[in-house]
Formats: C-alpha cells, structure tokens, sequence
C-alpha cells in the first residue's frame, strides 16, 4: 500500500476500535436509546449535505427502499442498540473482543445463506478456534445480566455479519456515501421518539457529552468517509483487515482509560478469535483450497461491500 494508504488503514484501526470506550462511558448516564440517536443524528448531519449533493438521494432510497431497509436494521438499528444496552452490564474490552467474531460468524451465515464455496478443513479450524476464545472469554460471564448481555451482542454480531452480504446483492449499484446517509437518517427518525423519552433529565457531563459527540463524529461519519477512501485506495478486501485491529484498540483502551482488567484470559480469548478469523476467512488459494464457480464470493469479497462499526 502507499503511505496514504498506510495512514488510512491506521487511523481506521483506532476509530473503529475506540466506539466501545466511547458507548461504556455514555450508558452511564443516558439511556442506549439516546446514545444511537445521538450518534446517528450527529452523523446524519455531517454526512446528508454530502450525499444530496451527489444528486439523486431521493431516486435511490426509493428505488431501493426494500434492501436499504434491511441494511439499515442489520448494521445500525438492532446491533447499535444492543452493542449499547449490552455495555451496561459488559466492560468495553469482552464487548471488542466479541464484536471481532464478525468475520467468523460472516463465513457461517455466506456459507448457508449465499451460497460461498465449501468450508473446507482450514477454514472448519478457524471457526471451531475462533468459537474457543469466545466460550473463555464469555464463560465468566453466564450468569444473570450478563448473560442477557451476551445475547444481546450475540445478536450485533449477527447483524453485522448479514448486512454485508445485503449489500453486496442487492446494493451493489448505490452509493456508499448515499447508503450511509439514508440509512443514519433513518434510524435518526426511528430512535428519535425513544431518545425523547428517554432522554436524560440533566445535563450530561462534559464527559459522556464528548463521549457522544466522539461517536457521531469521529466513529460514525469520519469513520465511513475515511473508510470509503481507504477502500479506494487499497481495495476493499485489504481494507477488512482492520476487523483484526480493532479488537487490540478497544482492549488497550478499555485498560488505559477505564482500568478494566487485562486477565490472562482475556489475552487468550483475543488469541484465540484472531487466529480463527484469520483462518476461517483465508481464500481458498490462501487456505489451500480447491477454488469453486462461487470462490469470488468469498465473505471477506462480501464484506467489502460495507464495514461492521461498533
């Protein structure tokens, strides 16, 4: 890659490793709802005079409302507010680590539902290590809420592994800035009654406020712009590898800026989905594997389409 490629690849490693940091501190004082409205709403603005001057917005959404709905709820409505509800309970290093099963969940869900290439011996190694380090990371926490809260980032990962494959079918022709602005002004006006509701009953401190302002700005509409550079300037399947980064920020920030523990198992368990990850979404000439009719649809060619954000 050139440097600027470098740079790109870099600064997404760090905003889409430190959402979690951002969401733990946030759901302390206001509800999940507000917190995804909030970001929605702030990278809404920031990004919708972008895409409306690329013309041709309202022309899209309608022609592809069906797809843009799906994609919608799978990679921002349901997942942002379970990812944020979950943190309530979970530190925000198990909730990075857990998020980085995306890519292993993405192969199961491309195998069965999208009709991808065979498995084969190396990936089936991947997935069965890659499950090893979610069960030591989510072993200790199986009891009460934190059960519920696994469930619930259970259910982000999920939707983070199928929107990408929504996308690649069925919006293959639309924008990416226009698919990003649509669906954050959606789920605006989907959260906005629930975050007035909700909505805290004072100010918040200037901390969670940054906090807030860092999600719609930083992680949210920088993040998608920088993204979609980087894209450009690498490609796409190249540009993925930053699921295998972000785990590693939101672990080292989750330490530094909240004291959560950094337990032997915790670095066993990001061993241990790394190299499942790696494994179970090898190409088939990079496992060697025989190539099928469908090898071009490999998860990680499918999640080029769109990134899963925390």
């Amino acid at each position: 890659m050139t440097a600027r490629g470098w740079f790109l690849f870099s600064l997404m490693g760090v905003v889409w490793g430190i959402p979690y940091l951002m969401i733990k501190v946030a759901v302390d004082a206001v509800s999940p709802s507000t917190v995804v409205f909030t970001r929605c709403a702030l990278g809404a603005v920031l990004l919708l005079p972008f895409a409306l001057r690329q013309g041709g917005l309202v022309r899209t959404a309608r022609a592809h409302w069906r797809p843009l709905l799906a994609f919608a709820c799978t990679e921002i409505i349901v997942p942002w507010f379970t990812l944020s509800d979950a943190e309530r309970h979970l530190s925000s290093s198990t909730a990075g680590l857990l998020i980085a099963g995306v890519p292993i969940v993405g192969v199961v869900v491309a195998r069965f539902f999208a009709g991808t290439d065979r498995l084969g011996p190396r990936r089936a190694a991947g997935l069965t290590v890659g499950l090893a380090g979610v069960a030591v990371l989510t072993a200790p926490h199986l009891t009460g809420g934190d059960a519920r809260s696994l469930a619930e980032v259970l259910l982000t990962v999920v939707g983070y592994a199928t929107a990408p494959l929504i996308a690649a079918r069925h919006l293959k022709g639309v924008s990416s800035l226009q698919l990003t602005a649509a669906c954050l002004t959606l789920s605006t006006v989907v959260y906005a009654p629930a975050a007035a509701v909700t909505g805290p009953s004072a100010m918040p401190s200037a901390e969670v406020l940054a906090a807030l302002a860092g999600l719609g700005v930083v992680c949210t509409a920088i993040a998608f712009v920088a993204f979609l550079e980087l894209i450009k300037e690498a490609g796409p399947t190249r540009a993925t590898v930053i699921t295998y980064v972000n785990p590693a920020v939101a672990v080292a920030a989750g330490a530094v800026f909240l004291g959560e523990p950094l337990t032997p198992g915790v670095v066993t368990a990001f061993a241990l989905i790394l190299a499942g990850s790696v494994l179970a979404t090898a190409g088939p000439a990079a496992a060697g594997e025989p190539r099928t009719p469908d090898a071009a649809r490999t998860p990680e060619a499918l999640a080029g389409a769109v990134d899963e954000s925390g």
